[in-house]
């Protein structure tokens, strides 16, 4: 009983949060607060150079992985926390946190490459690109 209790307070809390965290910025008048207006600068597809195109979307798609690992990470410390000393809960959340932790080094490591491969062979060719970080 005193689980349930605690449990369906802590969802309560992380969804007034979420909650407080969508409104507030709105709220105050921040003129962008959730970062849209970062979309206008992808440029995708308006220059001549397909090597800054395929880097571009690179770019973009390990950016959407990065924010993926990152919630999954969120998600795998909420579940150990909220694991009850259950050893069972805590092993999964572990390994989770793991898996994730590990996933983001990899992802980091593909942007790394990524970058230098378009780097040099823009160099390679005569065309130096310029890779434009968010």
């Amino acid at each position: 009983m005193l689980k349930t209790l605690y449990s369906k307070a802590a969802s309560l809390l992380i969804v007034g949060m979420m909650a407080i965290a969508l409104v507030v910025p709105a709220a105050v008048g921040a003129q962008d607060p959730f970062g849209l207006g970062d979309a206008d600068n992808i440029n995708v597809g308006t220059s001549t150079n397909l090597k800054q195109d395929i880097a571009d979307i690179v770019n973009i798609l390990l950016g959407f992985l990065g924010i993926l690992a990152v919630v999954i990470i969120l998600y795998a410390g909420f579940k150990w926390m909220t694991a009850s000393g259950n050893e069972e809960q805590v092993g999964e959340a572990r390994k989770m946190l793991l898996q994730a932790v590990i996933g983001l080094v990899i992802i980091m490591a593909a942007w790394v490459i990524t970058n230098f491969v378009v780097q040099n062979i823009g160099g390679a060719v005569g065309q130096p690109a310029t890779v434009e970080t968010q």
